[in-house]
Formats: structure tokens, sequence, C-alpha cells
């Protein structure tokens, strides 16, 4: 399986952490937090990776080669841009990238998480779905983008930073597509977001994944500091880093 790890933010709320480091390389215990993203890929059976760079790009092409020089199985491939493209619009340039893929990830390396990738392919392997998304429960629903699932599992309804929130359950930056995903990326738009620009157009084609692992969007300075409180899990040498 191959995956879309999107990692070219600028990382605004970490500074001065990020005036020197991309946000997708802040260390969490002592490790980048794209060493935890890649480790967590290759656990679940990810060959291929495609990263896309724009801020500091130069300290994540080090690191994509170190990790690539130790043949760990998992091939991690750089997509810069000069402009940034948007989520969206990072998937719609690099269509290649998946071509003859019959699914693949999307994730936001903004986030640290645990979540069990085998489980959330399992299902959307079993649904047959355009897209299905992984979910989580949310204190603060105002902040996030929210879905409304039916009895079987699809998404109903999706909306970001709802006034009158329906429900708890966020979307939680994870993604597994098929081909017909591309119908649904405008060719003109640019930047081209997955979350405003595409998901409410996949509402009733989509499913939710609920997802029990750890997961946090690092984003912020108290997040941050969080997550590297709260990480518990032990990171295996054999991997690399930069």
């Amino acid at each position: 399986m191959k995956a879309f790890l999107l990692a070219a933010g600028f990382g605004t709320r970490l500074r001065p952490i990020t005036d020197t480091i991309p946000k997708c390389l802040v260390p969490i215990k002592g490790h980048p937090l794209l060493a935890w993203w890649l480790q967590l890929l290759q656990k679940h059976g990810v060959t291929e990776v495609l990263i896309n760079t724009h801020y500091l790009p130069e300290p994540v092409r080090s690191f994509i080669k170190t990790y690539n020089a130790k043949q760990t199985g998992l091939t991690v491939f750089e997509a810069y841009e000069p402009e940034l493209l948007g989520s969206g619009g990072t998937i719609r340039a690099n269509r290649d990238f998946v071509k003859g893929e019959k699914d693949f990830l999307i994730c936001y390396a903004d986030n640290l998480t645990d979540a069990d990738l085998t489980s959330f392919r399992r299902l959307h392997e079993m649904r047959g779905s355009l897209l299905t998304m992984a979910l989580f429960h949310t204190n603060v629903p105002e902040q996030c983008g929210i879905a409304e699932l039916n009895a079987e599992g699809r998404i109903v309804e999706f909306v970001e930073k709802p006034k009158r929130p329906k429900t708890d359950l966020a979307n939680a930056g994870m993604y597994i597509a098929d081909g017909r995903i591309f119908d649904y990326l405008e060719p003109d738009k640019t930047p081209l977001d997955f979350g405003k620009d595409v998901l409410p157009k996949l509402v009733g084609q989509m499913y939710g994944w609920n997802t029990e692992g750890y997961l946090i969007d690092i984003g912020t300075m108290e997040n941050y500091k969080r997550a590297n409180e709260e990480w518990v899990h032990d990171y295996n040498e054999d991997s690399s880093e930069n």
C-alpha cells in the first residue's frame, strides 16, 4: 500500500521552534515526528510514502535520504511545492504516485498517533467505499470537521467547524481512498483544500472509522508539550531518522 503524508505546513503556532525546524521534524520523546509516522506506516504494511515539502525543505530531504539509505522496506519520496497546493492539490498533482493502486492512504503529518491502520484498511475494503475517514471523539467540536453517521457507518453529513455541531465525531486527518477520488479534485482550483473543497462533495459516498488509538494535533505549543508528556511508545532504532 502507498501513502501520502502531508507535511508542508509552516507550523507558525510552534514558533520559535519552527523558525529553524520544519513542523514535521519537531522531536517527540527525542525522535522527529516523521520518524514516528514512518514507523507506524511500516508497521501496517505501507511500502511507499510521498511527503510534500515547502517550508524548510532541506532538513526534510536530509531526513528522507538517511531513512532510505537504511533500506527498511519502506521507501520515501519527496514532492517539493514552490507554492503550496493545499491538501487536495498535493494529491491531485501526484496522481501518478498511486497509479494502478486499488487504495491508498492520505495522512496529515501534523498529528501524532498510534492508530490501528490495519483495522482501518480492513473496514475500508469491506465497505468498498470511495473514501473512508478516520474519526475520533472531540470535546471541542466547534473547532473541527464534524461527521454525522447513519446506522451503517456511512457519513451523511460533514461540516467544517459547525456553530451547532450535531455530533462529537471529528475528522482525524487520515483517509483511505480509491482512484475515484480524483474525479472530485477540481483541476483548476489552487490551493485545493481536502476538508473544505473535497469532503463535502463525498457526503453519502464515504464511511467513517472510529479510531480508539492515541491521537493529538501537535500544532500548538500546548499540544506539543502534552504529546511529549503522554507519548508512551518506544522507537525502533532499526528504523532510520536524521
